[in-house]
């Protein structure tokens, strides 16, 4: 009898498996919604370094005139901020000891871009002749397409926000 009462103290496979499987299913759930959520604090994370990086350029127009010129990061002349490239480092040196750049994008075209526009290029794009800059992310992890709240801008020859995920621009005059 002693035999028997033994037998039955364990699990089966069976039992084992669906625990298992149960556990497997919890544990993938919990992994796609913290993916979400980190993507979700980086995209905040752009937004704030937006706002830091408006404020800064307006330090600079303050105590120069204008607007900084972009460096040519090889992407068509914007100066690119991302793990490969350090943003607006020497133009807003002593505004901003680090520039924030963008943590997941890289090569030259990817994550934050900023152009100044001169007066030639600004009546070229139909912006009445007024020098402007452009300040966008190209690579919002939760949409893949305009991010909601971003202000946008265009002229009536071309319109930024088609071409990045968050843009603003600000007129130098």
């Amino acid at each position: 009898m002693n035999i028997l009462k033994n037998k039955n103290k364990g699990f089966t496979i069976i039992e084992l498996l669906v625990v298992i499987s149960i556990i497997s299913f919890l544990a993938s759930i919990v992994l796609v919604n913290v993916n979400m959520y980190m993507a979700k604090a980086r995209d905040a994370k752009r937004m704030s370094d937006m706002r830091q990086i408006m404020i800064a350029l307006e330090m600079y127009r303050s105590q120069n005139g204008v607007y900084p010129n972009a460096i040519n990061d090889g992407c068509g002349g914007w100066d690119t901020g991302n793990k490969d490239y350090i943003f607006l480092n020497t133009q807003l040196a002593g505004i901003m000891n680090n520039t924030p750049r963008d943590s997941v994008g890289t090569g030259s075209c990817s994550g934050y871009l900023y152009y100044r526009y001169p007066e030639t290029d600004s009546v070229y794009y139909g912006c009445g002749g007024v020098p402007f800059y452009v300040l966008g992310v190209t690579n919002m992890e939760t949409v893949s397409t305009t991010f909601p709240g971003s202000p946008g801008f265009g002229c009536s020859g071309r319109n930024w926000q088609n071409e990045f995920e968050w843009v603003t621009g600000v007129y130098e005059k």
